[in-house]
């Protein structure tokens, strides 16, 4: 399934069926008849999520069911994101399966270095040409302003202390970063195992504080696309 298709699923979802029967024991037992005791197993982790360990957390995402082909994000957003590329050096966190480096690598000839972070998905290490490195986003092991353009996409939804990541994300970027969240309001029974949500731009930029100056966050479809320029 691409996300193309998802997003049409979320939209009625998250945005025609009413809270009232969102949060309700009879959507749970209509979800679970696509996803089992998966469904209350992602209430139960989100309800948690202050107090998971390390384990708990990566074992939950080892066994999350990979629902896109390849990628989560859009065909718009990859084509947004391969145009804001700037430098010779890039780096993905939380790059997956490594469709979105292949795809930046395509638009982007020149580029002479790129580099991928993941901690529970090794695909992208089996990729010639790619440097895979094994990491989560609140530790990122290189060195400040090490990659000319960061990129992130559907990864800080994910992530307990999302500051920390901004941070860090900020930290080892010299020209730019790239984040990609999907827009979306919070429930208790979901398909995914997100903490934070964010329904509008405003909401995400709440998140970014401090915002400088040089930044572009518009909404592509149902994700928020934000670049922030640092040159």
């Amino acid at each position: 399934m691409n996300r193309e298709t998802t997003n049409r699923i979320r939209f009625v979802i998250e945005d025609v069926i009413p809270p009232i029967l969102r949060d309700s024991r009879l959507f749970r037992g209509m979800a679970s008849l696509a996803w089992g005791d998966h469904i209350s197993h992602l209430a139960r982790f989100r309800e948690r999520a202050p107090f998971l360990s390390a384990a708990e957390y990566e074992q939950l995402y080892r066994q999350h069911p990979r629902v896109h082909e390849g990628t989560d994000n859009s065909e718009a957003c990859i084509r947004k994101i391969a145009a804001e590329i700037r430098g010779t050096s890039v780096c993905d966190v939380g790059c997956g399966t490594g469709a979105l480096l292949k795809r930046i690598r395509s638009a982007n000839p020149a580029l002479e270095r790129l580099a991928g972070v993941d901690f529970a998905i090794d695909d992208a290490s089996a990729i010639d040409g790619i440097e895979y490195v094994a990491a989560k986003i609140e530790e990122l092991p290189f060195s400040d302003g090490e990659f000319d353009t960061v990129v992130c996409t559907h990864v800080i939804e994910h992530i307990l202390d999302y500051r920390q990541a901004i941070s860090e994300l900020r930290r080892v970027s010299r020209r730019r970063v790239i984040i990609v969240v999907p827009r979306e309001r919070e429930y208790r029974y979901t398909f995914n195992p997100h903490f934070n949500f964010f329904p509008y731009t405003h909401s995400f930029l709440r998140a970014m504080h401090p915002v400088p100056e040089q930044h572009e966050c518009v909404d592509i479809g149902r994700d928020i696309f934000y670049c922030e320029d640092k040159s």
